[in-house]
Formats: structure tokens, C-alpha cells, sequence
């Protein structure tokens, strides 16, 4: 259930942990200080030729950002409203563009080794009192919970589709809301697992 990785041998599947955060991190701060819609249309557009790259499809890519996509059009139609046409597709457009970055790395590095990037990177913070192994863990789950996310509504809706039931609103969400406390539960054995409880 965490762990999202799609096994290859892609120059992003070999590129180094540290490499691909750190460029997630840069990439997302550029994200938020650009003001441009081409700006972002095009770092959107680079994003999605990333994909191949990684010997993933772009229906995989798709796939990353089809369950938000009410979102997507809530946030689009609220913009619009308030803000104009060009704002509300920079808006929808740049966080489309930060989950499909996000979910870029997640697809290509093996939970494992981000927490113990992470870890690494974070061991010199420990005179300040601060556990690295604990907030490593907490961030690398914070990456994951949106393509986990969706991955539990796409199979909802595709189990809830197969069955007609795809327009009731109960049968579509209590599914969702067992997944979701599945992945809780399975976060806490995550958690309990690596003796991280205070």
C-alpha cells in the first residue's frame, strides 16, 4: 500500500535518492515562485516527457492525476470566478505539475531508500533534539500520500464501475473510507515497526 514503486532500470529508476528529492524540492519552489501560465504550461510539459524517460506510460501519468480531477475542476471553476480565466489555469495547471513531479519520484524510488536519504541528510540536526529517523519517515510518507490517495479512489471507482454502482455516492465512499483506514493502520505498523512511537 506505501509503496508505489514501479520496478525498472530507466536513468531515473538509477539516478541516486538524494538526486531526484533534491530535484523535486527545486523543481516545486520554481513552481510556486513562477507567475507565468506558458512558464508552467511548459514545465508541465517537460514533467510528462520525463515519463518515458522513466519507461513509464503517459497514461500512468495520467493515471497519477485522473482521481483529482473534481478537484481540479472545483479549484478551475472557484479561480475563474474569482480571479479570471488565465489565473485559474495556472492555478489547476501548477498543482497538476507538482503532483505529476511528485509522483515521478515516488514511481521510481523504493520507499526504503528515500527514508534512508532522508535520514542521512537529516542525522545533523540530532544535537538539536531533533529524531531524523521519525521526521524522514513523516516526510517520505507526506510524498506518498497523494498517489497513494489516488490509487485508492481509482480502484474504488473502477471496482464500484464494474459493479453499476458507480453513481452512488455511499457505495463509492465507504470503500474509500476503508482504504483509507487501512492505509492508517498501515502507516502506524510502519511507524511501530521502526520503534519510532515516543
Amino acid at each position: 500500500m506505501l509503496d508505489l514503486y514501479s520496478p525498472g532500470h530507466s536513468p531515473l529508476h538509477r539516478m541516486r535518492p538524494a538526486v531526484k528529492m533534491a530535484a523535486l524540492m527545486v523543481g516545486a519552489t520554481l513552481l510556486f515562485i513562477n507567475q507565468s501560465l506558458a512558464a508552467t504550461t511548459a514545465a508541465t510539459l517537460a514533467i510528462l516527457a520525463l515519463y518515458p524517460l522513466a519507461q513509464l506510460t503517459l497514461k500512468q501519468a495520467f493515471a497519477q492525476i485522473r482521481p483529482l480531477l473534481w478537484i481540479f475542476v472545483l479549484f478551475f471553476a472557484v479561480q475563474w470566478y474569482f480571479s479570471g480565466l488565465t489565473l485559474a489555469a495556472y492555478v489547476v495547471l501548477r498543482l497538476a505539475a507538482l503532483i505529476l513531479l511528485a509522483s515521478l519520484v515516488t514511481l521510481t524510488t523504493r520507499s526504503s531508500d528515500m527514508i534512508d536519504t532522508m535520514t542521512r541528510a537529516l542525522s545533523i540536526l540530532r544535537p538539536f533534539g531533533v529524531n531524523p529517523a521519525k521526521v524522514s519517515l513523516a516526510i517520505a510518507l507526506a510524498l506518498r500520500f497523494i498517489p497513494v490517495l489516488a490509487q485508492i479512489m481509482r480502484d474504488v471507482r473502477e471496482a464500484q464501475k464494474a459493479r453499476g454502482l458507480e453513481r452512488s455516492v455511499i457505495a463509492v465512499a465507504m470503500p474509500m473510507a476503508i482504504r483509507a483506514i487501512k492505509m492508517a493502520d498501515d502507516i502506524s505498523d510502519a511507524i511501530d515497526s521502526r520503534g519510532y512511537r515516543s
